[in-house]
């Protein structure tokens, strides 16, 4: 049951592609990408839990092969976002899951689960941040273009779409370049390219704020409900920070949190050691 099925479903009239791997009525595995990516960063894990798991990874709207609404017809706020993906949830069946985050899927997910608590099973964090040490000084020109939403501000923001800066996210922090394959930077490159795409992914620059209000939300959550989880971090991310990961235990003491030496785009080069981690995570919890 490692084949992986590729769909679109209707969410309110938005398309929303997702893959989708392993036997209907086993446990259920939601994995959220993040920028600039979609949901082919999970084309090597997918494989590796599918006869564990029903996998279902979709793409954000606005990325990858989800439709791409006009800004004007769409609000890119990553409440919107976590909305649309609220929704696909109960269209492809899923009432009860658990959650893999990474990057943007991170409050995505993180909101899902403040709504839904009683619908997630555990939650797996793969440089998934939370909290405010866990944010690195690569964030200043993004903060200053909070404090103010200038011109100036927003367009200094630009180089974070370039593909050089593509290439050098998936690259930083990697000890042999050669395990991270050219598909996944060239594809995001992509679809960064697209006509319109720059102007969402400077809104979604934008609206992290809110994600950053949220936190002490997200973390009264994890206080709350304690949630069986796992982080799996890149120690060497250069934008979220080890800290980011050491805090989760602040809230919830039980937390399993591991470290790889790689950076943002761990599953490039510990794509292997992310997957046997999970098993083993979901062994103890399911003990």
């Amino acid at each position: 049951m490692t084949s992986i099925r590729h769909r679109k479903a209707d969410v309110d009239g938005l398309k929303i592609f997702y893959r989708e791997a392993g036997r209907s009525e086993a446990p259920a595995l939601l994995l959220l990408h993040g920028f600039p990516t979609a949901s082919h960063m999970f084309r090597g894990l997918i494989p590796q839990l599918a006869h564990q798991f029903h996998v279902v990874a979709p793409d954000l709207p606005g990325f990858g092969q989800s439709d791409m609404p006009d800004r004007k017809e769409f609000d890119y706020t990553f409440d919107n976002i976590a909305r649309v993906i609220d929704r696909f949830t109960g269209i492809v069946g899923l009432r009860r899951f658990a959650v893999y985050v990474f990057d943007y899927g991170a409050p995505t997910g993180f909101r899902l689960a403040r709504a839904h608590p009683e619908r997630i099973e555990a939650i797996i964090s793969q440089n998934g941040n939370a909290y405010e040490e866990g944010l690195s000084e690569g964030w200043n020109p993004i903060r200053a273009y909070w404090t103010k939403a200038s011109d100036a501000n927003r367009n200094a923001l630009r180089a974070f779409l370039s593909p050089e800066t593509t290439i050098w996210q998936y690259m930083h922090g990697v000890s042999d370049a050669s395990l991270v394959s050219p598909d996944g930077y060239s594809l995001d490159n992509f679809y960064l390219a697209r006509a319109g795409a720059d102007e969402i992914q400077l809104d979604l620059f934008g609206d992290y704020k809110s994600n950053v209000a949220l936190y002490p939300a997200f973390q009264e959550y994890f206080r709350k409900y304690k949630p069986p989880f796992l982080a799996v971090w890149g120690k060497n991310d250069p934008f979220f920070l080890p800290a980011g990961a050491k805090a989760f235990k602040r809230d919830m003491p039980a937390a399993d949190v591991r470290f790889f030496d790689t950076g943002h785009f761990a599953l490039e080069t510990h794509g292997d050691e992310i997957a046997a981690a999970i098993r083993g995570f979901f062994d103890q919890v399911n003990r």
